[in-house]
């Protein structure tokens, strides 16, 4: 089947890797609903140049979510896809048990997981329509192995994991509920803190790093996401590709500092 016509919502959309998500989409001539939280100037430059709509909401707030995709349907008749990938840590030792208080979880899960849930919620009804629907959920290996920028990060995104079966199942057959774990991916998040030549140094020391001798970016997460998309891939639910360029082959490597999240 073509995705041509078909309509997405993509949170977190603006920037990194669901911008990338978007670009793929909009050239598979999807239409696209580019959400935002804070990221305004970038969302809407986005939906312009793909011919999409920018619509922000804050998703870790229920009624934001149902308003979200109520604006799709609004301006395009239907939600065939939806990708979650709006996000937040914080960075705290894992030592440190001291590093993070309740509210510190609660702040995490509300949106890694509990908007992922309020969002597909919101989109099932009209989805249910479509005749190949299906969401991705971008989770990360901090969720498979337990590491990462926080506990409750990687805690948060292994709630995320076990959504996606528990979604798959009980959407199916007129949803599929997919999961993507990406490692490390070398986004403007880090070269805005790190500065062009430390950003240059840390993609080195990754691609030294992994079997597949590459550092990723935006677009490569961006690929599989789409291919977990597209009705090609319809026998494919309940899955959560690991995207770490094999980092995991070796877990020495996968327990090395500073690859995701």
């Amino acid at each position: 089947m073509s995705m041509e016509g078909m309509v997405a919502i993509v949170t977190g959309g603006g920037t990194g890797i669901g911008a990338a998500v978007v670009r793929r989409l909009a050239a598979r001539g999807v239409k696209c609903v580019v959400n935002y939280a804070s990221s305004r100037d970038a969302a809407e430059a986005l939906a312009a140049e793909v011919g999409g709509i920018a619509v922000q909401a804050d998703i870790a707030d229920d009624a934001a979510c149902r308003a979200l995709a109520q604006a799709a349907t609004d301006a395009f008749g239907r939600i065939d896809l939806l990708v979650n990938n709006a996000g937040r840590t914080k960075f705290a030792n894992h030592e440190d048990l001291d590093a993070l208080q309740a509210e510190d979880f609660v702040d995490i899960y509300r949106l890694n997981t509990v908007a992922a849930f309020q969002m597909i919620r919101a989109c099932a009804l009209a989805m249910r329509e479509g005749p190949a629907s299906a969401v991705v959920n971008v989770a990360s290996v901090a969720g498979l192995h337990g590491h990462g920028s926080s506990v409750a990060y990687a805690a948060s995104k292994g709630a995320l994991i076990t959504m996606t079966q528990s979604l798959a199942r009980v959407l199916a057959p007129k949803i599929r509920v997919n999961a993507v774990a990406p490692g490390y991916v070398g986004t403007g998040w880090f070269e805005d803190r790190l500065g062009p030549e430390g950003f240059a140094a840390l993609n080195a020391r990754i691609a030294g790093a992994t079997p597949m001798a590459m550092a990723a970016n935006a677009d490569d997460i961006a690929g599989p996401i789409v291919m977990l998309l597209d009705p090609d891939a319809r026998v494919v639910t309940g899955e959560t590709w690991r995207l770490d360029a094999g980092a995991h082959l070796d877990v020495g490597l996968a327990r090395r500092p500073g690859r995701e999240g």
